[in-house]
């Protein structure tokens, strides 16, 4: 399975989610209470203080995926089994809220970004119950109008205690409906009820949902742990996805988006709290630009359309092309790595690509390398990777995280892998009391970030976990010392101290993202995307759809 283009990646959210099997799950023992935030507990988040440092003992988790089951979510229920020749799952009479509180929804406003997720029991042929979960979001308009997973309403009825929606969309032939209706508010800010789902006019599926308003997670504030807002500035390019810093100059990459190019867009930063736009580059045909690395007087871009773009950033202010290298295969360079002397471009498809940089600007084709699945769900692909004591660590997509001995270019070799099952985003990884540790992050609804000993990598433990809000997303992270920065979307920028790695801790956080911009969508991917902290005492974020957003270091 290859990456999907940024335009299917809230479809491809879905099947990942129906693919979680966890009848089974709620069975499983709780795991001890102060063992980081392993439970997605609504105060996920707390700041704590520092912990002594680790000495090196711990106790191996189980493996319990990404989502975990907290059973149905609302008391009512969708009739799918009378009249099935009339059944329309937009017929009301069919849901049953006579257990619902249309008091309760009275109270929510008319208003707001929403992200959730729907539930489904299937009863299986051998009597048993498959449950799945599917990703939801909705942003209602004050004006009476919004969208519905990214489509216009068929139906929006809000008032006066009533909570009915409804959208159609048609993707590769299929025509799906899928309609909400609201049953009650179990705390402000969160709306529980049922959902029915008709694919080309026939009943398919039934559930439960929970979604969350899109506000900061419940009892915070803007931000905490001393960080705060130095500066922002707004990407005339696209949706901004990553960021690098070099050379007193913000890097800035975007994806194409509302009709607007994507491409790179050029900040001095030398006076951080007022950044100045010098320029912004697209090249014909080829402006889809996911990743931003620096070495020297060059600069690297992962191009979707053609690998990686070379540009020479002599004059920093004013990037000047040199090349476009190749990429791997039809996905062109979705991230990119360096690492000493060489740069690492990572398809997102199937291959990873070795340059050699010693030359910065001289880069040089030196090996390509297929990660291996290692029993992962069949889609594996090297979406990214980092470079640590002779190994690289590849996020390898549904095929796991994979671990491989480079030190001799010519002879790769697969060490080992750990496969969860979620999709294997991004990770980092240090030594702490002597051990390698990998902290690794997933991506789409409930990703989390895993706390990995790696040590022996025929044998990777899980050792620790840290979670937020179920229907938010992990993105990027950077391990600084010991603390892990985690760009987690939606949930803005979150500070770990991972002095003890099996309990990570929030010290510090910044909620970057804002639902009443006019450009929020009900998207999964937004908020923080891309983050770089360089040692300058500022960290460094693309956001979408904020743009640079520079905060101070904390």
């Amino acid at each position: 399975m290859r990456l999907a283009p940024p335009s299917l990646r809230p479809l491809l959210s879905a099947c990942v989610l129906s693919l979680s099997v966890l009848s089974g799950c709620d069975k499983e023992p709780d795991p001890a209470p102060d063992a980081g935030t392993s439970v997605p507990t609504e105060d996920s988040g707390t700041d704590a203080g520092s912990l002594p440092d680790w000495d090196g003992t711990y106790t191996e988790l189980e493996e319990r995926g990404d989502w975990l089951d907290r059973g149905r979510f609302a008391p009512c229920t969708f009739d799918s089994q009378s009249a099935p020749a009339s059944l329309s799952c937009e017929d009301l009479a069919r849901f049953d809220v006579s257990q619902c509180d249309p008091d309760a929804l009275a109270s929510v406003g008319a208003s707001g970004v929403y992200l959730g997720e729907q539930r489904a029991e299937t009863r299986l042929s051998d009597g048993g119950t498959r449950i799945s979960a599917l990703p939801v979001g909705f942003k209602l308009e004050a004006d009476g109008g919004g969208t519905f997973n990214a489509s216009p309403f068929r139906v929006r009825n809000t008032d006066g205690g009533a909570f009915f929606l409804s959208t159609e969309r048609t993707f590769l032939n299929v025509t799906t409906l899928t309609a909400l209706m609201g049953c009650k508010v179990p705390s402000p800010g969160i709306v529980t009820g049922c959902y029915a789902r008709c694919r080309d006019g026939r009943f398919s599926q039934t559930g439960t949902f929970e979604a969350h308003r899109m506000t900061w997670p419940a009892g915070e504030a803007e931000s905490s742990g001393g960080m705060r807002l130095v500066s922002e500035a707004p990407v005339p390019l696209g949706e901004s996805v990553d960021v690098y810093v070099a050379k007193e100059h913000a890097y800035v990459v975007s994806l194409p988006k509302f009709g607007r190019l994507g491409g790179l867009t050029v900040f001095d930063v030398k006076d951080r709290a007022h950044p100045v736009l010098k320029t912004t580059i697209s090249l014909p045909g080829d402006n889809s630009w996911n990743g931003v690395w620096a070495k020297g007087d060059a600069l690297y871009v992962a191009s979707s359309a053609t690998g990686v773009v070379l540009f020479d950033i002599t004059d920093p202010a004013f990037p000047r092309f040199v090349r476009s290298l190749p990429g791997g295969g039809d996905f062109g360079a979705h991230t990119v790595l360096v690492d000493g002397d060489r740069l690492y471009a990572m398809s997102g498809g199937e291959m990873l690509l070795v340059f050699d940089v010693s030359r910065p600007l001289e880069p040089v084709l030196r090996q390509s390398i297929l990660p291996p699945s290692d029993g992962g769900l069949g889609g594996s692909g090297a979406h990214d990777a980092f470079a640590y004591g002779g190994r690289l660590y590849v996020s390898n997509s549904y095929g796991g995280y994979a671990v491989l001995d480079v030190t001799d270019l010519d002879n790769v070799r697969n060490l080992g892998a750990y496969v969860h099952g979620g999709y294997a985003h991004h990770s980092a990884v240090g030594t702490f009391a002597g051990r390698t540790i990998a902290f690794e992050g997933t991506e789409f609804n409930s990703s989390h970030v895993r706390v990995l000993d790696v040590s022996s990598p025929e044998r990777i433990v899980k050792m620790g976990e840290f979670r937020m809000r179920p229907v938010t997303s992990v993105h990027n992270m950077l391990l600084v010392g010991k603390r892990l920065y985690v760009a987690w979307y939606l949930d803005g920028v979150r500070v770990l101290d991972v002095s003890n790695p099996t309990r990570p801790r929030q010290v510090a956080h910044f909620n970057t993202f804002q639902e009443s911009h006019p450009e929020a969508t009900d998207n999964i991917f937004q908020g923080t995307y891309g983050i770089r902290v360089p040692g300058d005492g500022y960290v460094y974020t693309a956001n979408v759809p904020r743009g640079l957003v520079i905060l101070n270091e904390p």
